[in-house]
C-alpha cells in the first residue's frame, strides 16, 4: 500500500503539520526526504530498511557519496537533499550564535559545536571567537592531527584572536575515539592557551571536549 493510501493521520507528512517534527520517527522523517519509494515498498519501508542496512540514523548521513547511492532505492539525489539539510542545521546554529549571547543559549553552542567537529577522523582544534557582548564573530577550524602541548600554538591563537578583535573564546576538540573524558594534554594545552589569552585581557569561556555524542566542558568541571 502507497503512503497515498494511508489514513492521513498516519502519513509522515500530514503528521508532522499537525503534530510537529518530534512526533515522527527516524524512518519518517527520512521518508520525508526520500519523498518515493520502490516497487512494493513505501518511502517509510524505504526509510526503515535502509535505517537497517546502515545501522541507523548517524551512520546513514555520515556515509560518503558512493557509499550513501550504493544503498538499494537510494541516489544522487537523496545525497544531495540530505548534505543540504545537514548544511542548513549547521547554519541556523550559526545564525542564532552571530544574534545572541553564547551565555543566552548554551544549548546552541553545544549544537553547533557537535554539528561542527563530530564527524572527523583525527583530531581538530577549533575556537569560537566572540565579542564583548558574547556573540560569536567567526568559527575557525585551527589545527589538526594528533594534538599535543607542542601541536597547538598559543602565540597563533593570540595572532588571530587579536586580528578579529575578539574579547573572549571558546576552544573546542574532538576524540576520534568517542571517548569526551579530557586527557592531561587536554588540560595542559588549556592551561597554557589561558596564560597566553590573558595577557591581553581575552577570556577563556569553556574548552569543550567532543566524543560521539557527548561533550565535556571544561567550565563545568570548574578548570577554568
Amino acid at each position: 500500500m502507497s503512503i497515498k493510501q494511508w489514513p492521513l493521520a498516519e502519513r509522515p507528512r500530514e503528521k508532522l503539520l499537525r503534530h510537529g517534527c518530534a512526533a515522527l520517527s527516524d524512518a519518517e522523517l527520512l521518508a520525508i526526504f526520500l519523498r518515493v519509494g520502490v516497487a512494493g515498498r513505501s518511502a517509510v519501508d524505504l526509510a526503515r530498511d535502509r535505517l537497517i542496512e546502515f545501522d541507523g540514523l548517524r551512520p546513514l548521513l555520515d556515509a560518503d557519496r558512493a557509499r550513501f547511492c550504493a544503498g538499494h532505492g537510494l541516489g544522487e539525489a537523496a545525497y544531495v537533499t540530505l548534505q543540504a539539510a545537514l548544511e542548513l542545521a549547521r547554519r541556523h546554529y550559526e545564525a542564532q550564535l552571530m544574534r545572541s549571547s553564547a551565555f543566552d543559549s548554551p544549548s546552541a553552542v553545544r549544537q553547533f559545536l557537535h554539528a561542527q567537529m563530530r564527524d572527523f577522523d583525527h583530531e581538530v582544534f577549533a575556537a569560537m571567537f566572540l565579542d564583548n557582548q558574547h556573540r560569536m564573530l567567526r568559527f575557525e577550524r585551527l589545527f589538526s592531527g594528533t594534538l599535543d602541548a607542542a601541536a597547538v600554538y598559543p602565540r597563533e591563537v593570540v595572532k588571530r584572536t587579536l586580528a578579529l578583535g575578539a574579547g573572549a573564546v571558546i576552544f573546542a576538540h574532538n576524540h576520534p575515539s568517542g571517548v569526551s573524558e579530557p586527557s592531561e594534554a587536554d588540560r595542559r594545552i588549556t592551561r597554557r592557551l589561558c596564560e597566553a589569552l590573558g595577557l591581553v585581557d581575552v577570556r577563556v569561556l569553556d574548552h569543550f571536549v567532543i566524543g560521539d555524542g557527548e561533550m565535556t566542558s571544561f567550565a563545568e568541571r570548574g578548570w577554568l
